[in-house]
């Protein structure tokens, strides 16, 4: 079974791009696929608490975020460097992540046979 791994580095609701691969991320789950999502960059404001989408006419991506668990996503992980260049902490973040160094990225992605990039 191949593993995928959605890298994301666009910020949240920069157009239906981070819905539609949050999409593709829930339909290879959906098919038993082992999916991870790696946030890099502005991505990792994605997951950040108290975003008000609806005040820009924008969905709300964070409940579906929440629901990656319920499709087994198991593994969502958030560049450490992202995350302290933007003043984040993973406290910031609604769903718990795994926090992964900029060196070890290139490791993570030598673990799966399929890379989604956007």
């Amino acid at each position: 079974m191949k593993q995928f791994l959605f890298v994301l580095r666009r910020p949240p609701h920069s157009g239906a791009f981070v819905q539609e691969m949050l999409d593709i991320v829930l339909t290879t789950a959906a098919f038993d696929q082992p999916a991870s999502v790696l946030l890099l960059d502005d991505a990792v404001f994605q997951l950040k608490h108290g975003q008000q989408p609806a005040d820009f006419g924008m969905k709300d991506t964070a409940s579906i975020y929440r629901a990656l668990e319920i499709y087994d996503v198991k593994h969502v992980y958030a560049e450490l460097e992202s995350l302290e260049e933007r003043g984040l902490k993973p406290a910031d973040l609604g769903l718990p992540v795994q926090t992964i160094y900029r060196k070890d990225i290139a490791s993570l992605m030598r673990r799966h046979q399929v890379l989604f990039s956007g």
